[in-house]
């Protein structure tokens, strides 16, 4: 049944667009509006296509937020004269307020997604309207894949309208098939945007001096502006800061309100009502009043620049929250706010120079936020792949691969990825799935009620606060907050959010429902931790500090005077921090024979043989492990040959060459066949790099059982090189780089070839008579002869001995005689006989 708006509502910009509107959709069932802040599209659209007749069944209209949820509910009835759960109702987790008479709803939090995966064809439906697309928040990014999906395969009656307020929307309409873009332009009052004269300092946007520059600029603001204020701060930290800096600084008839999501609905369904005194609101905001949500009498916005965004990090599978400027598209809605009821003016806390450089659009979530549910509900739906839907935006890999091996563990997903039973299950409770598998965990059992408690205390803040920071990180102090806070604070430095602990005990009442108890005995708090967080089970490593290792493979630390501090086991539920060492925040206890026992399907037995660097020997052990995590350690004598093998050659590759025992034969080989090898022979490389590389081939036969750095040291490698080398090769070294010559008294002389060209050092007189210089190699190059004095000391170098006989043996016949008179010093040595006697005394 149609109603009628009143007639005597205000005139908005969108009304001059809404028969365009109608025309798109009833010629192609789908359209792109894109209206700027203030233009009315929330609260006029919905009725329009209702009263108008547009749409042959209920609408359905998805708004990111609550609050901004229940507010347009509240504004579409009120301009009906109704109530909610009339002909327009709202319906999100926890609360709804539907009657048998709705023809719009509004619904919010996963609440479509969960309507189409249990109605596919959506029967009674007739439109859905996706608003504030712009935030691109993954439930709206899925809602609108799944309703494209189904639209093209059961529904193409189904009018699908996406609405926004600063989305390049053109990329939109082209993804929903090139539908009509509809425009309303301008919005209801214009709005003067005021600059800082200069950037703030480098720094001053953290939350150390950020709340100190927003409350100086919002006391300005109020001495000299009429109307309401809106200031859009980070988070609730700052905004309690800047509450209590305003506090002395406005006038009489100001009055502070604070408006976040994690205020109670009565809360913020009070600062969106005109003050009943005629007062003036000065409304500190996170960014929940960005859209869809009129605060009446705002006049001025204050605009801190700064937005609070989850951000995931898939190498660790942990969220953290970050604090980054806004984007202009941001920035332009929250200027919107200023002109919904009259001329306003935007303060904003940055110099105009400085716009350039913000980002055009905020990050869409789902490029960074955790994507696990929404594997799930793609599983669910028959799309294995992210790539089967008509994503506006492509998920990163990394965080779908994550999202994947989270939900295995949990036995959401078979190893096809295809969805379970208990994924389904999951699926249907309104929670986490980490957390709706901790839920079936414990149902039918006497622990049902502490998971319940476990997941309504998980689902929201935390309720326990510190009177000198941070609280300890024991969970079982916040179920003590739940259970019976007055005592808590009573015998505890402690105090509870009372208003957190209302909403986390409305949330349990709503899962008890849901999940029945029973007789079982159950898990313990904290085996039901380690089946929510299987990747965050955490054993004590050794040593003074508590620092743990998580099964996920990364790491976490405590506080040292926690409580917790000692455990030699922890279910972590809270992190934050970096990927090597993060923060715990939450956990509790667990016990390591439970643990295994819950996760006996994940347990996984790892038989090491490997190098150790850090202690110069083969480390063989067994461990026993739940992913990452050693619950059990012990050697292993006897590894495999090959294995054994594999971790000596890797030590040895380590230390290099030079750790083995070479003999002088080895190495004087080894000298040889590198010389060869570099006058083109045909040999392999026998550089030390190419030997360490190729190990595995000529070095096995020597290692024997080998495990330490001081065993290896006694292998000599020199018989096993020459075997890899190769008799016939062998032969060819031998032949063309000898390992010695002999001098013509019979000696034989060693050759070095380890230096600039191949040498050998002999007393002078041995070479008596010799007139052919000695050559080796295919090159037959000159050997570099050493010619020593009878005391062993050189006394000339040359290749060419004939050469020196004739010409500089003069000279050093000269030098030597008198000094070594018993050593003979023929004129002519190329005649003489070689000798290595001295004369006889009788014979000076």
């Amino acid at each position: 049944m149609s109603r009628a708006t009143n007639p005597s509502d205000p005139v908005l910009p969108i009304e001059a667009c809404l028969p365009a509107l109608g025309a798109a959709l009833q010629d192609r069932g789908r359209a792109v509006l894109q209206a700027p802040p203030g233009a009315g599209k929330t609260t006029r659209v919905p009725l329009f296509l209702d009263d108008a007749g547009l749409v042959g069944g209920r609408i359905i209209m998805l708004e990111p937020r609550r609050v901004a949820a229940r507010a347009a509910a509240g504004r579409l009835a009120d301009l009906r004269g109704e109530a909610p759960g009339e002909s327009v109702g709202y319906r999100m987790r926890g609360e709804t307020a539907i009657g048998p008479s709705t023809k719009i709803e509004v619904v919010t939090e996963g609440v479509l997604t969960r309507m189409i995966q249990s109605d596919p064809e959506l029967a009674g439906v007739g439109c859905l309207i996706f608003d504030e697309f712009h935030e691109r928040s993954l439930t709206a990014d899925l809602g609108l894949a799944l309703a494209l999906d189904l639209a093209d395969a059961l529904r193409p009656d189904l009018k699908l309208l996406v609405m926004s307020a600063t989305l390049d929307a053109a990329p939109v309409a082209a993804l929903m098939g090139d539908v009509p873009l509809v425009t309303s332009e301008g919005r209801a009052f214009p709005v003067e945007t005021v600059h800082l004269s200069r950037p703030l300092p480098a720094g001053h946007r953290d939350r150390r001096h950020l709340p100190a520059h927003v409350a100086d600029l919002v006391a300005t603001a109020a001495a000299t502006e009429e109307g309401g204020i809106l200031t859009f701060l980070p988070g609730r930290y700052e905004i309690d800061a800047v509450a209590r800096l305003l506090r002395d600084r406005l006038g009489p008839g100001d009055r502070i309100e604070l408006l976040h999501g994690s205020l109670p609905f009565a809360d913020q369904k009070a600062v969106l009502r005109p003050r009943s005194d005629g007062g003036r609101k000065i409304v500190l905001s996170t960014a929940i009043a960005e859209t869809s949500v009129t605060i009446p009498d705002i006049r001025v916005v204050v605009d801190a620049g700064m937005a609070r965004r989850a951000r995931f990090d898939p190498g660790t599978g942990m969220s953290r929250l970050v604090t980054e400027r806004v984007s202009r598209a941001e920035a332009e809605q929250r200027r919107g706010r200023a002109g919904r009821v009259a001329p306003g003016r935007c303060y904003r806390l940055w110099a105009a120079a400085e716009e350039g450089a913000l980002p055009a659009f905020a990050p869409p979530e789902i490029l960074r936020e955790d994507l696990t549910g929404m594997m799930l509900d793609l599983a669910q739906w028959g799309a294995a792949d992210p790539a089967d839907l008509p994503l506006l935006t492509a998920p990163p890999t990394e965080s779908v691969a994550r999202a994947r091996a989270l939900l295995r563990d949990l036995g959401a997903l078979d190893p096809r990825g295809g969805v379970t039973p208990h994924g389904r299950a999951m699926a249907r409770l309104p929670v986490h799935p980490r957390l709706a598998h901790m839920l079936l965990s414990a149902a039918g059992t006497r622990r049902r009620d502490l998971a319940v408690d476990l997941a309504a205390l998980l689902e929201h803040r935390d309720p326990l606060r510190g009177s000198g920071g941070r609280p300890p990180a024991d969970i079982a102090l916040r179920l003590s907050a739940l259970r019976d806070p007055k005592r808590l604070e009573a015998e505890t430095p402690y105090r509870v959010d009372r208003a957190a602990r209302a909403q986390i005990v409305q949330d349990r009442k709503r899962l008890a429902a849901r999940v029945p108890e029973g007789e079982a005995e159950g898990p313990s708090l904290g085996g039901l931790l380690s089946l929510a967080y299987p990747d965050r089970i955490a054993a004590r490593r050794p040593g003074d500090a508590p620092r743990f290792h998580l099964s996920g493979g990364s790491g976490a630390a405590l506080d040292p005077g926690d409580a917790l501090a000692h455990e030699p086991m922890l279910a972590v539920a809270g992190l934050e921090g970096d990927r090597r060492e993060a923060r715990i925040l939450l956990a509790a206890p667990a016990s390591s024979d439970e643990v295994r026992r819950l996760h006996c399907a994940r347990e996984t037995r790892h038989d090491i043989c490997r190098w150790d660097a850090r202690h110069g020997r083969v480390e063989a052990r067994r461990e026993t492990r739940i992913g990452a995590l050693k619950l059990e350690d012990a050697p292993w004598t006897d590894p495999p040959a090959d294995q054994l093998l594999s971790a000596q050659i890797d030590g040895v590759r380590a230390l290099g060459l030079s750790a083995l025992g070479w003999g002088k034969l080895a190495l004087r080989f080894l000298d040889r066949a590198r010389w060869l090898a570099a006058r083109g022979a045909d040999l392999p490389d026998l550089s030390e790099a190419a030997l360490l590389e190729v190990a595995d081939d000529w070095l096995a036969p020597a290692m024997g059982g080998a495990r330490t750095r001081e065993a290896l040291s006694k292998i000599d490698p020199g018989d096993a090189l020459r075997a890899w080398i190769g008799w016939d090769r062998l032969q060819e070294i031998d032949r063309l780089a000898p390992a010695s010559i002999t001098a013509p008294t019979g000696t034989v002389l060693p050759i070095d070839y380890g230096g600039d060209a191949p040498s050998v050092s002999v007393r002078l007189q041995e070479m008596f008579g010799l007139t052919v210089h000695p050559v080796i190699g295919p090159d037959r190059l000159p050997l570099s002869i050493a010619l020593l004095s009878p005391a062993q000391r050189p006394v000339q170098i040359t290749s060419d001995l004939p050469g020196f006989w004739a010409s500089s043996y003069a000279d050093v016949r000269r030098d030597l005689r008198g000094r070594y008179p018993r050593h003979p010093w023929p004129e002519d040595p190329a005649a003489a006989p070689p000798t290595r006697r001295a004369k006889p005394r009788s014979q000076k």
